[in-house]
């Protein structure tokens, strides 16, 4: 899979004029939209106002508004090339995703999708994009490249191994970071996972951060999922990570058509984004990670 270069200046003038970005050169990969309309619409265009984006946590996210009246999506953060592969990994399973519009080193520019809805009455709708996420693949788990949420490191890699993968590169990475008594039972869950999870699920395309803030959702549909950590693994792993924050209901979870025992796992691959919580803000995340080890009888 190729990436998209589009080599964009944005250079601030002053308040009062806001910013301006130009197009030097660009290099077309697999991202949806024409490049040389892409270019010419893009070049010399001037940037009337910038707000922030709410949720933008672990990146700076501003929503540019332009002279010609459109608007654009600009992220800036250390990792933002490596989002635009993920996001056209995920684009090519037909879930919906904004386009990337240009990225260039610590940039990139997105299609601003609307997002005016609300997930609790688009449940069902959801199941469907994540039945076509979602569909088996022949992909080893992982991902060929290391990611991260802010100064937390995501070890990826790939292997045959799920267990294997889960606990070293889920749960042990977090060992030299959190307090003594956590770490030591997370040690323990991850000398004895095989009871939990299994050896070799059926591997499938992960957000890797799905939550209800990463889903765009407009008249009761989904939109667009963004902000995408993906790599490939147990499909139950993007479930637990949307209860963490938001309330399924079982007619999701049916929609979806589990495998047997996905109630009993979930409290394992929960525990992943409760760790990294847990080192980005502390607090609640821990009992919340304590709460999930007492389930497994840790």
């Amino acid at each position: 899979m190729s990436e998209i270069y589009l080599s964009c200046v944005i250079q601030q003038e002053n308040q009062a004029r806001g910013l301006n970005f130009r197009c030097n050169r660009y290099y077309d990969g697999t991202t949806p939209g024409d490049p040389t309309k892409m270019r010419s619409s893009l070049m010399g265009v001037r940037v009337v106002s910038a707000a922030r984006v709410s949720g933008g946590d672990l990146s700076n996210v501003l929503r540019l508004s332009l002279a010609d009246g459109r608007s654009i999506i600009a992220k800036r953060g250390p990792l933002v090339e490596e989002e635009a592969i993920m996001l056209a990994a995920i684009h090519a399973t037909q879930a919906p995703v904004p386009s990337v519009l240009a990225v260039e080193k610590g940039l990139m520019l997105l299609e601003d999708l609307p997002g005016s809805g609300q997930i609790a009455r688009s449940w069902a709708q959801l199941a469907e994009v994540l039945d076509h996420l979602h569909r088996p693949t022949r992909q080893q788990s992982g991902w060929d490249r290391d990611h991260g949420f802010g100064p937390v490191a995501i070890p990826n890699g790939r292997t045959d191994n799920w267990v294997e993968f889960w606990a070293e590169r889920r749960l042990c990475c977090h060992l030299p970071h959190i307090e003594p008594h956590l770490a030591d039972r997370v040690s323990r869950l991850a000398d004895r996972l095989a009871d939990h999870i299994p050896t070799g699920p059926q591997v499938a395309l992960l957000h890797g951060d799905l939550w209800g803030g990463n889903i765009l959702i407009e008249k009761d549909r989904v939109s667009g999922l963004i902000d995408p950590a993906c790599y490939f693994g147990d499909r139950e792993v993007d479930l637990a990570m949307l209860s963490l924050f938001d309330q399924p209901p079982a007619a999701f979870y049916d929609a979806c058509g589990l495998e047997q025992g996905w109630q009993e796992r979930q409290p394992v691959y929960r525990l992943w984004p409760l760790l990294v919580h847990v080192r980005l803000f502390g607090g609640a995340y821990h009992q919340q990670a304590s709460a999930c080890l007492d389930m497994l009888g840790l």
